[in-house]
């Protein structure tokens, strides 16, 4: 933030820019009671509408999470219209109920279609979701927008299509390594001819693994394309975003996850095999009549050994979720007029992600609106709005500079959220 603040270099906002930087804190003035109530309505009229209320559901949901949302002292809105979002959602819900026809009826060339056609727009589909996002969210009067081109966007969307060329390769890499496999795949056909599963070699263990690798590469790729692209083409007025990271950075993260996860596998592995170890001496100590319950230890110990393990993906997906929010948060700005500062601890935040998912298990999903509250108020306040020249004065230059729904279903179907 400490560039020139003459010239042209410094951009059309240089003349509304004093040397003054202004820090404001982001805050979130919602609470968990306030939200429930959002959310237990939606849920029982959901229900009640067998799905139908969900576009409803979801816009009080962004209008009360963007409401409270206050950026340099003001609330951001949200702004989409519900007939758009309503429309998105029918044509969503007709296109899935068209696909599960075909795939329950055997028609697998309708299959086909649905999947390639699927592929080959989704990155359209992902880039109108961009462009309703932000177009629906306003901040003092400015309107966000989304300005990639839909070359840029299929550009970016490399990854998707080397994917697969990947799994094309290995498909018949493997059926080169091995005739016996194309055997058994053309057998297959025939009901009547039970052929055996081709040996497995080294050579097609190595192609596997290679496989999985170049998939896990392509879909972190495929990320860091897509969300460099949203910061750098979403703009603010006549200013746009400014973005940092590089593929490299995204990567050590993705690293480190799967770093954690061992960890925790490893931890929890242990834990329950002490724990279970300790059952079982407990009981073979005593005498022949506990056998039956030394059996039922057996089985509940199996049974909750699993759901540990299943459990341990938790503090690796939290770890990765505050690793990538610091990310991008440390290196996104807005041309020369604004930058955000992240100090969000992974720690605090994985230990929170852990708490809100035990507790909204023993409630049975009732503290699930609580937990995310909480856990959005933690990101939320952890980043700072380090603004050139006053709120006030750059705020209104660019609103005077300042220039469908499927898009939108889907990528909430995805999970696609402005504010991680």
């Amino acid at each position: 933030m400490n560039e020139n603040k003459t010239g042209d270099a410094a951009g059309p906002m240089s003349t509304f820019m004093p040397q003054e930087i202004d820090a404001h804190p982001l805050e979130f003035t919602g609470s968990g009671g306030e939200y429930f109530r959002v959310w237990i309505v939606n849920v029982l009229l959901s229900i009640i509408t067998l799905g139908i209320y969900t576009p409803w559901a979801r816009r009080r949901t962004a209008q009360y999470f963007y409401s409270h949302t206050l950026v340099a002292g003001s609330p951001l809105e949200f702004t989409a219209q519900q007939r758009k979002m309503v429309m998105g959602f029918v044509l969503l819900t007709l296109l899935t109920i068209a696909y599960n026809i075909a795939a329950n009826t055997g028609q697998d060339a309708a299959v086909g279609v649905f999947l390639l056609t699927g592929a080959l727009l989704s990155p359209l589909i992902w880039g109108r979701a961009m462009r309703f996002r932000l177009g629906a969210t306003r901040w003092r009067g400015l309107r966000l927008q989304f300005t990639a081109s839909w070359k840029e966007v299929y550009i970016a969307s490399w990854p998707m299509f080397a994917l697969a060329l990947v799994w094309f390769g290995v498909f018949f890499g493997m059926q080169a390594l091995s005739p016996e496999l194309a055997q058994a795949l053309d057998a297959m056909e025939d009901e009547d001819v039970k052929q055996a599963l081709p040996r497995f070699t080294p050579a097609m263990g190595g192609l596997l693994g290679l496989g999985l690798v170049l998939t896990v590469l392509c879909f972190i790729r495929l990320e860091y394309n897509y969300k460099s692209l949203l910061v750098l083409k979403a703009q603010v007025g006549a200013e746009r975003g400014r973005w940092k990271p590089v593929y490299m950075d995204f990567v050590k993260v993705w690293l480190a996850t799967v770093l954690v996860f061992v960890l925790c596998v490893v931890g929890i592995s242990a834990l329950v095999g002490v724990v279970a170890g300790s059952s079982i001496a407990l009981f073979a100590s005593r005498s022949e009549r506990m056998g039956l319950w030394l059996i039922v230890a057996i089985i509940v110990g199996f049974v909750v050994g699993i759901f540990m393990l299943f459990l341990a993906s938790a503090p690796a997906r939290a770890y990765r979720e505050a690793r990538m929010f610091q990310l991008q948060w440390n290196n996104t700005g807005v041309s020369h007029v604004a930058r955000f500062k992240c100090h969000l601890r992974t720690g605090r935040y994985v230990g929170l992600r852990i708490k809100n998912m035990l507790l909204t298990l023993l409630t049975f999903g009732l503290y699930r609106p609580f937990a995310r509250v909480s856990e959005y108020r933690m990101k939320l306040e952890s980043v700072t709005l380090h603004v050139k020249g006053g709120v006030d004065q750059v705020a209104g230059a660019m609103v005077r500079q300042q220039q469908g729904g499927l898009g939108d279903a889907l990528a909430d179907a995805a999970g696609l959220d402005l504010i991680g």
